[in-house]
C-alpha cells in the first residue's frame, strides 16, 4: 500500500490548484491525485451542452499564479480546459494524477495519525488503497452522475426528446426544431443564445425570473495592461480590478437592493426597448444576490430575444402533453426537444464515507472552520468556492493556507491538527444564506456555520485573505498534537 504526505481527491480546477501550490511551496512533500473520471477539468470536462462557458470573469476565475492571457474574459469550456492543461504541464503534475480512481471511503486513525483512502480503479475494477498524513478534498459540490429534474406531471406522455443539460450527448439534434428550455439560471441563459442560431425557435420557460447582468466579452482594461505591462503584473491588476468590482456589486446589492434591481432592469430595457415586458420576465421576487446573479457576455441573450429567435414565457407547468407542455394559464407550448435546465444535486465530499477512529461522520452536524476545515476532522482541508464571486479566489486562498499549515506543523513537530470548539458557546446556523433551489434542497445535508469567528463564513475575499494568509495558524481553535 502506497503512502504519501498528501493525497488530493479530484483533478478539477481546485485539485490542480492544490497540486500547483504543493509543487511551489511544499516541494519536499510527496503527493498524488485521485481522479474518478478519465480527464482533468471536472465541470469543464463533464458538461457538453452547447455554449458551456464560465459565468465569472477569467481574470478572477483563473489562478493567481498563472496569468489569463486568452482574448476572452468570459471563456468557453474548451478554452478553460486548454488553460488547465497548460497549467498541468507547466507545473509538471501530469504524472501525479491517477485517472479513473473513484474514491468511496476515507478513514482517519489517531493511533497512526494517518488517513486511509479506499476506492476502485474504474478501468480494472481493482481496489485502490493508500495512506497519507494530510488529505485535501477537491471534489466540488454537486453530483456528477445526475442533475436535478423535478417530478413533472405527465412527462411520460411526451413523445419528443427530453434531456437535462448534465446528460447532454452529441446526438441531440436541435437544428430547425422547436425547443423549450425550462429554467432561468446560469445554464439556461448560456444554452439559449448558442442553440438559437440553429433552432427554428427556442422558448425559455421560467417559473420565476432571475437577475441577469451583461458583462463585456473582452475586458478593455485587461487588454490594455497586458499590452504595456508584464503578464504577471497585468494579471494582478486586472484580477484586483474585477475583485473590487464584484465585491462592490455584492455590497451595494445588500445595502440598496431596490436601487440595484432598478439598475439591472434599466440595463435590460436599453437593449430590449421600452415596449418589452421587463416587469413580467426580468423582475425577480427576491433581492439581488439572494441567489447568484447570472452573467451573460455582451447582452447575447437579450439580442437573441430582440431578434425574435427566442421567446420568454413566465408561467407554471401544469402537465406535459404528447407534443409539449400545458401551462397553468391554459396555453400549450409545443416542442420537438425539451431541455430541463433545472439545477444540480448537491453532493458533499463526492459522496465518500468519512470516518474518524471508525466513527462515521455526519457533516450536517459539524461546523466549518474558516471555510476550509471541519470541526473534529483532523488533517483535512476541503475547497468550496464562493457563491458571490469566482470559485478559484477561495480555492487559491485555501491552497495557500494548507501550505502554511503544513509548514507550521513541520516546524513545531506536530503530526495532527483538528478544529475543536473547546467549550465555546457557538450558535449553529445554515452554512449559507442563499435561496437558490439547489441549496435549499440540500440544507439538511450541508455543514453548519457558527455565529462568530472562526466558525462563520465571510463570503468576502479580502476578509478571507487576511484570515487565511496573515493571521496566525495557532489561534486557539485549531488543536495540535
Amino acid at each position: 500500500m502506497q503512502h504519501f504526505d498528501i493525497i488530493i481527491i479530484g483533478a478539477g480546477l481546485s485539485g490542480i490548484d492544490a497540486a500547483c501550490h504543493f509543487s511551489m511551496h511544499c516541494p519536499d512533500k510527496t503527493y498524488t491525485i485521485f481522479e474518478g473520471r478519465d480527464n482533468i477539468g471536472g465541470t469543464w470536462d463533464l458538461f457538453k451542452y452547447p455554449g458551456i462557458r464560465s459565468d465569472s470573469d477569467m481574470h478572477t476565475f483563473s489562478y493567481n499564479f498563472k496569468p489569463w492571457t486568452y482574448n476572452k474574459t468570459i471563456a468557453d469550456a474548451q478554452t478553460i480546459l486548454e488553460y488547465l492543461q497548460e497549467t498541468v504541464e507547466e507545473y509538471k503534475i501530469t504524472d501525479k494524477i491517477n485517472f479513473n480512481h473513484y474514491m468511496t471511503e476515507i478513514s482517519w486513525s489517531s493511533q497512526t495519525n494517518q488517513w486511509t483512502v479506499k476506492g476502485t480503479n474504474q478501468k480494472t475494477n481493482q481496489e485502490v488503497k493508500a495512506t497519507c498524513n494530510f488529505l485535501m478534498l477537491c471534489t466540488g459540490y454537486y453530483d456528477y452522475e445526475k442533475g436535478y429534474t423535478p417530478d413533472f406531471e405527465g412527462l411520460e406522455n411526451y413523445k419528443g426528446r427530453f434531456v437535462h443539460p448534465q446528460q447532454w450527448t452529441a446526438d441531440i439534434d436541435y437544428e430547425n426544431k422547436e425547443v423549450i428550455v425550462i429554467g432561468s439560471g446560469a445554464t439556461a441563459v448560456t444554452l439559449i443564445p448558442s442553440m438559437a442560431e440553429k433552432t427554428k425557435h427556442i422558448t425559455m420557460l421560467q417559473r420565476s425570473p432571475s437577475y441577469i447582468l451583461s458583462r463585456p466579452l473582452h475586458d478593455g482594461f485587461a487588454k490594455v495592461v497586458h499590452k504595456i505591462l508584464p503578464h504577471k503584473l497585468a494579471h494582478f491588476l486586472a484580477r484586483w480590478k474585477n475583485i473590487l468590482l464584484s465585491m462592490y456589486l455584492y455590497w451595494i446589492s445588500r445595502k440598496k437592493p431596490q436601487a440595484v434591481k432598478q439598475f439591472v432592469k434599466g440595463e435590460i430595457k436599453k437593449v430590449l426597448g421600452p415596449d418589452y415586458d421587463v416587469e413580467t420576465h426580468f423582475n425577480p421576487k427576491y433581492n439581488p444576490w439572494d441567489e447568484r446573479l447570472c452573467a451573460i457576455p455582451d447582452n447575447d441573450l437579450f439580442h437573441t430575444i430582440k431578434d425574435g429567435k427566442c421567446t420568454i414565457v413566465t408561467d407554471h407547468i401544469d402537465t406535459f402533453t404528447n407534443d409539449g407542455i400545458l401551462l397553468k394559464s391554459g396555453k400549450e407550448l409545443k416542442a420537438d426537444l425539451i431541455v430541463s435546465a433545472t439545477g444540480l444535486v448537491i453532493k458533499i465530499a463526492g459522496g465518500m464515507k468519512i470516518k474518524v477512529d471508525e466513527q462515521e461522520q455526519d457533516f450536517s452536524k459539524l461546523l466549518n472552520y474558516k471555510g476550509i476545515m471541519m470541526q473534529n476532522i483532523p488533517n483535512l482541508t476541503a475547497i468550496i468556492g464562493y457563491t458571490n464571486a469566482s470559485w478559484t479566489l477561495k480555492a487559491d486562498l485555501a491552497c495557500a493556507y494548507t501550505c502554511r499549515l503544513l509548514k507550521y506543523m513541520d516546524e513545531k513537530g506536530y503530526k495532527a491538527c483538528v478544529p475543536q470548539l473547546e467549550g465555546e458557546n457557538v450558535e449553529m446556523q445554515p452554512v449559507i444564506d442563499f435561496s437558490s433551489g439547489y441549496i435549499q434542497r440540500a440544507l439538511d445535508k450541508l455543514p453548519k456555520q457558527g455565529d462568530k469567528f472562526p466558525w462563520k463564513l465571510h463570503q468576502n475575499y479580502v476578509k478571507d485573505m487576511i484570515t487565511l494568509k496573515y493571521r496566525k495558524i495557532n489561534d486557539g481553535h485549531l488543536i495540535f498534537t
